[in-house]
């Protein structure tokens, strides 16, 4: 499976149903990954799309310097530039957990900003969206600011309520110190 080379962020406030069912919602041009992050909102639990909002959806947009969308949003990230070899793995569900892996083999002196995404593949038309979606439904954000030759994880990741498993994928964003995206890895389309 050929790699994406761009990266298409959309943010969804959870407080905002339409948003996620919005027919003019931005489509991923060809090469470009599409990332769909539901933001909590102010109804907090009682928020529409509270089921799906992930707290870490906040943390990415701050990373990218913008501010969270009352409505909805998308954030078009840079192409990827020089390449990183990064390598993950995603493991079968079992009791509400995935087992998986990152690894970037010669990261040299850099300081790296890694997130590894567990996402769920939507197709359109799912809980009415006009688009098909890569929905974020878990995050880890490890410390990779110390100098090594190998830098890797490796951990279970909780599946959160309500996922199929067979929809889940891994996709992790790599960017170096200065925000430039050096990698956009995901794991194959699931069976």
């Amino acid at each position: 499976m050929p790699q994406a080379q761009a990266l298409l962020e959309r943010f969804i406030n959870a407080d905002c149903e339409a948003c996620w069912r919005d027919p003019a919602t931005p489509q991923a041009p060809a090469g470009t990954l599409a990332l769909d992050w539901v933001l909590p909102g102010a109804q907090g639990e009682n928020a529409p799309l509270a089921t799906v909002a992930v707290d870490e959806a906040a943390e990415r947009l701050a990373f990218l310097k913008k501010t969270p969308p009352e409505r909805a949003t998308s954030v078009a990230s840079r192409r990827a530039g020089k390449g990183a070899p990064l390598r993950i793995a995603l493991g079968d569900a079992f009791n509400d957990y995935v087992g998986v892996s990152m690894e970037l083999k010669m990261p040299g002196q850099a300081r790296w900003n890694a997130w590894l995404l567990l996402v769920e593949q939507l197709p359109a038309g799912v809980e009415g969206s006009p688009v098909p979606r890569n929905l974020v439904r878990g995050v880890f954000r490890p410390d990779w600011s110390r100098p090594a030759s190998v830098l890797e994880e490796t951990r279970a990741m909780r599946v959160a309520e309500g996922v199929r498993p067979e929809r889940l994928r891994l996709v992790a964003v790599l960017q170096d110190g200065h925000g430039e995206i050096r990698a956009i890895t995901e794991t194959g389309c699931p069976e």
